[in-house]
């Protein structure tokens, strides 16, 4: 029986319909007198014939079904092709709607009337016509109520098929701004560290004949830089192992770490002085993070950028809603991000800075000099824009 009903889903649905209207031409050829085979015939493929296209035109299959047993009417004939009729009353409401529904039901109903009329027997109307009526509101139910569940489950399609394209746009979206995160990361992190080594690599091939000891103090800073740069690399992009003790020892970043970033930047050769005010152990660790970074961009900017001699100022204050972040330096002309604006480094600092809702000011100083300045806010408005 699953084979057979396996085999049978795979026909076409025209071979369906036309079983309906072989067994009533069957039916009346084999039932019917000689004399009377002719109309018969001729009725009941008028009746039934048409259920063949019910599938791609229900109404005007229903009206050519209802126009064939009005014929059948006038010439006063009964025929168990009438069935075909509540077919195509239930194909009409199955497929088409409020209106076309009611119309149909009204024209069979029509037709009940006539039929019991005529051929009802004497003083026996109302009973075939209750059942009759029956048969036809019955046909109509079940039509409406697959239109009904095919109108349903349609939308439950739809449904599923916009939230998982929701998720897609979603998932999409988030592998974008996961690329846009490592990407700031990765830049903050190598510019940095690199320009640090150069910077030192330079002063300890400056040094090395004059100061032996300077030179190797300095080639010491960059191999720990290098290890630094390393951890951070790796933190960033998710693949530490639990076998790492060093990525351990050192946690993200954050305010209380900007004072090893000006003692590097010193060492590097751009003098730095660090001031914070207020305290910020309530400040969340990603803030403190955010902060530590453009810190760390604004610093790296003045070290590519401007001559020596060039003293740098950092000043950090804190509150319970908000951290403020000013970088500045001495340069005598603009570091070189505000000529080349395609880099990612003053982009990716208003990123960062857009994260808690703060605007980023990032230009040259009245009185010389490069200045950075930004306002994190760390109550609703900041978390809402992160």
């Amino acid at each position: 029986m699953t084979a057979a009903g396996r085999w049978g889903s795979r026909l076409p649905p025209v071979v369906w319909d036309s079983l309906l209207p072989t067994l009533l031409l069957f039916n009346v050829v084999t039932t019917r007198a000689p004399q009377e085979l002719p109309a018969a015939v001729a009725l009941t493929a008028a009746l039934a014939l048409p259920l063949v296209w019910r599938r791609r035109a229900p109404l005007t299959v229903f009206g050519a079904v209802a126009a064939a047993a009005f014929v059948q009417w006038l010439m006063d004939v009964q025929l168990p092709a009438d069935i075909a009729l509540l077919v195509a009353l239930y194909t009409a409401a199955a497929n088409s709607g409020r209106r076309g529904t009611l119309v149909a039901g009204a024209i069979v109903e029509a037709g009940v009337l006539l039929a019991c009329l005529r051929w009802a027997a004497e003083g026996a109307f109302l009973t075939p016509f209750v059942a009759v009526t029956a048969m036809a509101v019955a046909a109509a139910v079940l039509g409406v109520n697959v239109r009904t569940t095919r109108a349903y489950l349609a939308a439950l399609e739809e449904r599923a098929a916009r939230l998982e394209q929701e998720q897609e746009q979603q998932a999409r979206l988030a592998v974008a701004e996961e690329r846009t995160r490592i990407t700031r990361e990765m830049h903050d992190i190598v510019t940095h560290n690199l320009s640090v080594m150069v910077a030192l690599t330079d002063a300890a091939v400056y040094a090395q004949h004059r100061s032996p000891d300077r030179t190797t103090t300095a080639m010491l800073q960059v191999s720990e830089t290098g290890r630094q740069a390393l951890t951070d690399m790796r933190r960033s992009l998710g693949i530490l192992r639990t076998d790492e003790p060093d990525a351990e020892r050192h946690p993200l970043p954050g305010i209380a770490q900007l004072e090893t970033l000006a003692d590097q930047m010193c060492a590097a050769g751009l003098p730095t002085r660090l001031e914070v005010h207020g305290g910020h152990t309530h400040i969340p660790a990603t803030a403190q993070l955010t902060v530590y970074r453009l810190v760390q961009e604004a610093l790296t900017n003045s070290l590519k950028h401007t001559p020596t001699g060039t003293h740098a100022k950092v000043r950090i204050r804190c509150s319970t809603e908000t951290v403020t972040v000013d970088v500045t330096d001495s340069g005598p002309c603009p570091p070189l991000p505000a000529a080349t604006p395609s880099g990612h480094g003053i982009p990716g600092m208003r990123e960062r800075s857009a994260a808690y809702g703060g605007k980023l000011r990032a230009g040259p100083l009245p009185g010389g000099g490069w200045g950075v300045h930004t306002l994190l806010f760390l109550g609703s408005s900041g978390a809402a824009s992160a």
